[in-house]
């Protein structure tokens, strides 16, 4: 089935050798699977990746519950796909169907300790080198990355982040939109759409000053409200820009199709779901709406 030394085909032949001696000196991730089963397609070519990528730190032993029916019996197994790690001779820890790739990979990191790649190193220096705006550096290691790792999120998420600071934001979208969908479903990768979004309407505004003479003038100027708010996101100011998302959500509730609710989850989105700014804001907005 696989060429890779670090996965191993169970029956009852090798069962004691695999994995009841071979998780005294490793853990052995045990993959409950039958071919009928779409969910057990989907995981497998995921753990397989895992399990090179890790190295040897774990043993993928796959046992197929059709033909190994003593086995999956010895472990109750009653759905699949069905996960179970051993190591030192007992079962450590298990989950049961295909979990996305994020979470795998936290089951593993919760008893596997997994050393960073020399991609994930790269990403992290190309990352700095950003922050310190030497993008053409950046752009360098973003590629190597690339180039040896098509697909590899991180790097692509990377040159999304690339782009967006040399104002391509076209190319930025279009990265982000090639990540597979649980990796679009990440807080950094909605944390970057947002910047992205108000970097948008910022770039069209006018100045801050002027915004701020025009709501003196009007303080129902939905969109130059709309319009600082997303300047105070581009200046760091949060806080201040959640306030006048407030007063618009609550005054002009209509104002491009309910602009102002949806910016202020975006605003959570760059913050996190556990900052305190966005726990305050988050029950001040439903207290509204509800």
């Amino acid at each position: 089935m696989t060429d890779s030394p670090y996965i191993i085909e169970v029956t009852e032949e090798n069962f004691q050798s695999v994995i009841l001696d071979g998780s005294m000196q490793q853990p052995v991730l045990i993959d409950f699977w039958a071919s009928w089963r779409q969910p057990c397609q989907a995981l497998m070519p995921l753990l397989a990746k895992l399990a090179d990528e890790y190295q040897g730190k774990f043993i993928l032993a796959k046992i197929n519950t059709e033909e190994q029916q003593a086995i999956a019996a010895q472990f109750q197994i009653r759905s699949i796909p069905a996960v179970k790690l051993v190591y030192q001779g007992k079962l450590v820890d298990e989950f049961a169907g295909a979990l996305p790739e994020s979470e795998v990979r936290a089951f593993l990191d919760k008893h596997i300790p997994h050393e960073a790649s020399e991609g994930e190193n790269a990403i992290e220096q190309a990352y700095t080198l950003l922050m310190q705006g030497e993008s053409d550096q950046a752009a360098v290691l973003i590629q190597q990355v690339l180039e040896a790792e098509p697909s590899n999120p991180q790097a692509i998420l990377a040159f999304a982040k690339l782009k967006a600071t040399l104002g391509d934001m076209s190319a930025a979208s279009e990265a982000l939109d090639s990540l597979p969908r649980e990796e679009q479903d990440k807080p950094e990768v909605a944390a970057m759409r947002a910047q992205m979004l108000f970097d948008k309407v910022a770039s069209e505004a006018p100045a801050i000053e002027d915004l701020n003479a025009m709501l003196l003038a009007d303080e129902n100027n939905s969109e130059a409200r709309y319009q600082l708010a997303a300047q105070l996101v581009m200046q760091g100011q949060l806080e201040t820009a959640l306030e006048h998302l407030l007063v618009l959500m609550r005054s002009d509730r209509e104002y491009e199709d309910d602009a102002a609710r949806k910016a202020m989850i975006q605003v959570f989105d760059i913050l996190g779901g556990d900052h305190p700014i966005t726990k305050t804001y988050r029950t001040r907005m439903f207290n509204y709406l509800y």
